[in-house]
């Protein structure tokens, strides 16, 4: 089949004689998690389509149906300006190797320019050949465990559609689910250290009375360091007032 990258804003990933169907489903769902839907496939070993594949990729069928097949790894990167090679051996080879960050970095720099870029996986049993790999501008190297560096197909897939999101600056490193409420502002915050100091003062905790002063210093200032929402702080007033009421029933 022809074969052309029709949108350069991502990358094709290129699964070279994968062996089982189970794994190129696996790897369709891994691509579509990030947002990859240019799947090519060299020389299936048992055939397309394969029904094993389309039962592995959940809700990312449409990847297996618009994949396109080749012959062989030449033609299934000849419009790409940029090869990389996933490999997990050292090859006799000379060729830069970038890790899957700098990898994906690096292949969002070149579709920005308007390159298109093939990310080659090899088969499950030994990876790709230095065949395949001669035709790569670079090779991708994951580091893992050297006494056991072999990584499922679908694993390393989805290793590199992670760092391609990352690449775009879509993976927020941090973020806290609010569940219904904001952040407490500084007066807020203010009040609630004042109901404090007001009940531990009428219960005598500030004593010495020499040492009060830096006692109340200390407890502004673990207030200040706590992340309070609004509703952390409406329940410790509410805690405040309830202890107090209990206090005066007893």
């Amino acid at each position: 089949m022809e074969n052309s990258l029709e949108n350069p804003k991502i990358p094709a990933f290129v699964l070279v004689r994968p062996q089982m169907g189970e794994n190129i489903g696996a790897a369709a769902r891994a691509m579509w998690n990030f947002g990859l839907d240019q799947m090519r496939i060299v020389a299936p070993r048992d055939g397309w389509p394969n029904p094993s594949a389309v039962a592995l990729a959940s809700g990312a069928g449409r990847l297996l149906d618009q994949a396109v097949i080749h012959d062989d790894v030449a033609h299934s990167v000849g419009d790409a300006a940029f090869v990389f090679a996933t490999t997990a051996r050292s090859r006799d080879l000379t060729k830069p190797v970038f890790s899957p960050e700098a990898a994906m970095t690096k292949a969002a720099e070149l579709i920005s320019q308007g390159r298109r870029v093939a990310v080659l996986f090899g088969p499950e049993r030994a990876g790709l050949e230095n065949d395949d790999i001669a035709r790569a501008n670079a090779l991708v190297s994951v580091p893992v465990n050297p006494e056991f560096a072999s990584l499922n197909l679908a694993q390393c897939v989805l290793l590199m559609g992670y760092e391609w999101m990352r690449a775009q600056g879509a993976v927020v490193p941090e973020q806290v689910e609010m569940a219904g409420t904001v952040w407490a502002e500084n007066s807020e915050i203010e009040h609630l250290a004042r109901h404090f100091e007001d009940r531990l003062d009428a219960a005598g905790f500030f004593y010495p009375e020499h040492k009060a002063a830096s006692m109340k210093v200390n407890l502004r200032n673990m207030w200040s360091r706590l992340p309070l929402t609004r509703a952390d702080v409406q329940t410790l007033h509410g805690t405040l007032r309830q202890m107090v009421r209990w206090k005066e029933r007893g």
